[in-house]
């Protein structure tokens, strides 16, 4: 699926000041990813940012803006901008500060997890058993 090229462009030139960006394909689109993390993308002619469960209705509240859905169940935390809400620079880099801080966010929390010990039947289950003759 063809995805509006002239919005992703303007979106990559926005991130470059940011470090460990990344792109994916992604949904029909593209999408953008800070530290791992999906941060925004192009999918058709919107413009789909990551807000989070947050700032999730804040962004709704928005012009020009609906819930992101594809099998018509909204996925929390992300809406779509319609092209009209782009129009200015400003605008697009107010949408790409919110979805990047978000991105950013949740980069961080992926790297503080800790993994916790497995117990000993786990680590049973994990080594294979030896046979003896």
């Amino acid at each position: 699926m063809p995805f509006d090229e002239r919005l992703a462009q303007r979106i990559r030139k926005l991130l470059a000041m940011r470090k460990s960006v990344s792109e994916k394909k992604m949904f029909g689109g593209i999408c953008f990813l800070v530290n791992g993390s999906m941060c925004c993308g192009v999918i058709r002619n919107d413009f789909c940012a990551r807000v989070g469960p947050l700032r999730y209705e804040e962004a709704l509240k928005q012009a020009h803006t609906r819930p992101m859905d594809f099998t018509g169940r909204p996925l929390k935390g992300f809406v779509f901008v319609a092209p009209t809400g782009l129009k200015t620079e400003a605008s697009l880099k107010r949408w790409l500060s919110w979805a990047a801080e978000f991105a950013a966010a949740e980069a961080t929390k992926k790297k503080r997890a800790i993994r916790r010990p497995a117990t000993s039947n786990e680590v049973s289950r994990r080594t294979p058993l030896r046979r003896y003759r």
